[in-house]
């Protein structure tokens, strides 16, 4: 066996053995390729080990990815101890652990166990080896010769799947589940508190855009996509995230991928790292809009609504993923995007999302202990005494976003004894401006905030950044800025502390000002909206009305003249 110091002496020197305090008795070495299955390693081996100082752990980073930027960052960002590959043959591991089936191991003798870094084996991928395509997650055969190789899988369909492809593998699968969904479901009643992290208010729904990597993936074929779904999308009502594929962020890098989703991140685009935020953000999600990858098939088995994008020839047939393939709803791209987001919303998904898991997961939530179990068979020890591992709930998501700073807004009035306003507004980094209709008013509103001089120049309604610190700050600020842009009719600024709900000062071009009154706070531009409205049909400014959000949100709104 290899134990200690071997490890350390690698990474240290030759006299490892009088710096180390756990002396262990097994080596095990992480074989970490890519992002996606670095992650997936980091993200189940502390509950595996939890506790344990009998295995000294060895994380060896394989550089020979096409995908393998950013690899380094992500062990050192955990805290790792990284060794060069090339420096692999200097220990005598006990077992080496990977979710990447690519890796080249050295010769030896001791057991390789391959976790799938996704779900199953459902996507045909290039072979750096040769100029063909291969399956996903299977290991090669040279490997499978050995009799060395061990693979994970979730459910007995992918060991049938995975010994038509591949014989060689027959007698060395483990059926242990999927950990990453275990955690999914374990954390599912926390969806409230993910979307609080992410910055969802109360009602918002939160529509998930989630692309695998590769030309016929949702943003391969798509890009834009995102930021017309923004666009389709009343940003009162929902918010929309994008879940990318780990090989997209290391491909294109960071820089490449905001650049090409600037217009959705100045509409307010949530950009969810490609390193553990995915799952709570996947939880917090009411639907997803995706493709073929592992992340839309996650958020089918949890029962989430499911439009798909894009779905590539290079899907297994037969898997779990097709099945989905089969059911799910198409999105119409050169459709009305936000009609069918709200259908697809309002359609019950039990039976068919029951059926995914069906298919994808067997026994869900006996992953982790099943995988240790397997772990510490291979590398001789007994299991470390104590309750066996469970699925933990999943830390709150974060993600890149930026502050929406103007707004093409649309509004409409319905008569009767306490007037509606009905307010639609949309990012204008992403939507026009509509033009008023018979039964609508359209205006463009802009944050102080605003970059872009253009629209700020164009637009009919300003809004302060912040609140003023009173009534009359609030008024001299709205003077100010209607001088300052004499294109604009009225400015808006909150009241900071304006009694038990919130208070906006309204400037008018022509001197007047009004402050309206609600329950609630109220961001300027759409009190605003309520006087413009007002204005246009013609409403006294001393009125009360109801301020109606779609169908998520009413409030009353009281509209009075301000003291001088």
């Amino acid at each position: 066996m290899g134990g200690s110091p071997e490890p350390l002496r690698a990474l240290v020197g030759d006299d490892a053995w009088r710096w180390s305090t756990f002396q262990g008795s097994r080596t095990l070495v992480v074989a970490a390729r890519t992002v996606t299955s670095t992650v997936r390693i980091l993200e189940c081996l502390p509950a595996l080990l939890r506790g344990d100082a009998r295995v000294t752990v060895v994380f060896a980073h394989d550089p020979t990815s096409a995908f393998s930027e950013g690899v380094t960052d992500v062990l050192h960002d955990a805290g790792c101890r990284v060794l060069p590959w090339d420096r692999l043959g200097d220990i005598a591991p006990d077992l080496v652990l990977s979710a990447s089936e690519n890796i080249d191991v050295p010769d030896g003798d001791y057991p390789v166990l391959v976790l799938p870094h996704g779900v199953g084996f459902q996507k045909l991928v290039p072979d750096s080896r040769t100029p063909r395509s291969r399956l996903s997650g299977a290991v090669p055969d040279a490997l499978l010769d050995t009799g060395r190789a061990w693979l994970a899988t979730s459910h007995p369909d992918q060991e049938r799947q995975l010994l038509a492809a591949h014989p060689k593998a027959a007698g060395h699968t483990l059926p242990v589940g999927d950990p990453c969904f275990d955690e999914l479901l374990a954390s599912r009643g926390h969806a409230a508190a993910y979307k609080a992290a992410l910055g969802v208010a109360a009602g918002q729904r939160l529509v998930l855009v989630s692309s695998t990597w590769g030309p016929t993936s949702l943003l391969g074929r798509a890009p834009e996509l995102p930021a017309r779904l923004l666009a389709a999308l009343p940003c009162d009502e929902y918010r929309v995230a994008a879940v990318l594929h780990p090989n997209v962020w290391s491909a294109h890098g960071p820089w490449q991928i905001r650049t090409v989703q600037a217009a959705a991140l100045d509409a307010g685009l949530l950009l969810v790292p490609p390193v553990h935020a995915w799952r709570s953000a996947l939880v917090a999600a009411d639907a997803v809009v995706g493709d073929h990858g592992s992340v839309t098939l996650y958020g089918a088995a949890l029962g989430k609504p499911v439009l798909l994008g894009a779905y590539g020839s290079d899907a297994v047939p037969g898997t779990a993923v097709a099945h989905l393939a089969r059911t799910a709803p198409r999105l119409d791209l050169d459709g009305d995007l936000g009609a069918q987001l709200a259908a697809a919303l309002r359609e019950p998904s039990s039976s068919a999302s029951a059926e995914v898991a069906r298919l994808a997961f067997a026994e869900p939530g006996r992953a982790l202990p099943r995988l240790r179990a397997a772990l510490y068979r291979l590398i001789g020890l007994p299991e470390p005494p104590g309750d066996a591992p469970s699925a933990l709930v999943l830390p709150p998501p974060r993600a890149e976003s930026r502050d929406v700073t103007s707004w093409a807004v649309t509004t409409s009035l319905t008569g009767g004894a306490r007037p509606v306003v009905d307010v639609r507004r949309r990012p204008a980094a992403v939507s026009r401006a509509d033009g008023d209709t018979a039964r609508t008013y359209a205006h463009l509103a802009c944050d102080e905030a605003e970059r872009d001089r253009r629209l700020t120049e164009s637009a009919s309604v300003l809004t302060a950044a912040r609140p003023a610190s009173s009534a009359a700050a609030a008024r001299r600020w709205a003077r100010d800025a209607l001088c300052r842009f004499p294109g604009a009719l009225l400015a808006a600024s909150a009241v900071a502390g304006g009694g038990d709900g919130g208070e906006v000062v309204v400037g008018l071009r022509d001197g007047r000002a009004v402050v309206v009154g609600t329950r609630e706070a109220t961001a300027p531009g759409l009190a605003a909206a309520v006087v413009y409205t007002c204005l246009r049909a013609g409403l006294p400014l001393e009125t009360a009305v109801t301020l109606r959000l779609g169908t998520r949100s009413e409030r009353c709104v009281t509209v009075r003249s301000a003291s001088a």
